[in-house]
Formats: structure tokens, sequence, C-alpha cells
């Protein structure tokens, strides 16, 4: 996985984050009331959005890599958030998605457009035969988008996360490359 794998759908494109993408990446995890659902504090310096950039690049370098991909409007060019795949585990054909988006792109579908391209790839590309997500129980968005893509909910992490200074219970959904295959 040394070539970023570039993905595009009719209004996105799923590409590498560069260092340029700093700025509009600190918008985004910066806005607090986002964050919430996030699983981490709230930005406060562009300078943590150059590290997680460089985090995210180095995820490539690592045994069992993961992907995170810069979702950009072909509209406009901007970068309105990114999404990912992430902790594969390759002898269990298993990972994890995340994904964030700008507030001024939500409830446009952007989301699954782009979920629905990575979970693709993934399937595809990683051979996974599942991908999980783990969502806090008020995160309605997020909650709607999972089930609309197919993942199902699969029980409750109590206080599995810790953010903001506080544990949160957060909900497990998994999505089976057969449910895939039948969405």
């Amino acid at each position: 996985m040394s070539d970023f794998p570039t993905l595009e759908t009719d209004r996105l494109l799923l590409r590498e984050l560069v260092a340029t993408d700093a700025p509009a990446l600190f918008a985004i995890h910066g806005d607090a009331q986002a964050m919430r659902w996030y699983g981490a504090d709230p930005m406060i310096d562009v300078r943590q959005a150059q590290r997680l950039i460089a985090i995210f690049a180095s995820w490539r370098e690592m045994p069992n890599p993961g992907v995170r991909w810069g979702i950009q409007s072909k509209s406009d060019a901007r970068l309105i958030g990114s999404c990912g795949l992430f902790k594969w585990n390759r002898g269990w054909q298993t990972c994890s998605v995340g994904y964030e988006l700008a507030s001024s792109a939500r409830g446009t579908g952007l989301m699954t457009e782009a979920l629905a391209a990575a979970l693709d790839w993934g399937f595809g590309t990683m051979a996974l035969h599942r991908i999980e997500a783990q969502i806090h129980p008020d995160n309605l968005a997020s909650l709607k988008l999972a089930r609309g893509l197919g993942f199902v909910h699969e029980g409750r992490a109590r206080e599995a996360g810790f953010w903001q200074g506080e544990h949160h219970d957060l909900l497990q959904f998994g999505l089976l490359r057969t449910d895939w295959a039948r969405a």
C-alpha cells in the first residue's frame, strides 16, 4: 500500500491528506460541538491538525496499515472532511471505520457517498470480511448513517471512550462483507 489509493465518486474525490489541508482539518476538528462525538478533545491550534495529517500518513507504514482519506468536494475543491479504515487485523480480515464532516456539508448525503466508496475499497482491495464502527449513543446522525449503510447494532461498550474529561459509552456496530453485498 505504498501508493495512496485515490477514490472518486459523483461529487467527491477521496485523496491523501496533505500539509496544506491543515487549516481545513483544524476548522473541522476545532468545532467543539461536532467533536463531542468524535472521541477526542477539540483542537485548539492548527499545529495539532498538522500532526494529525502526519499520523494518518504514518498508518501506511505500519505492518497492518490503515488509510485515511481527505474528502474533497469536486464542485469547489474544498476539503470537507475525512474518513478512513484503521486497526486492520489482516489475520481476522477486520478493521474499524472513522469519519468526520465539516458542519457546512452535513445532511447532504456526502458522507454516505464517501463511506460507500471506502467500504467498497475495504471489502475489495483489503479483502476485509468485517468492518466495525463505534458510535456515541447520542450521535443520531452517525447512527442513522451507519444503519443506512447496512451496519448492524451489536451491543454497548460501557465507558469505552474517554474524551473531554469524561468516560463515554459507545455503541458497537458491524458490517460483514455479505451484508454489504446484499445492500
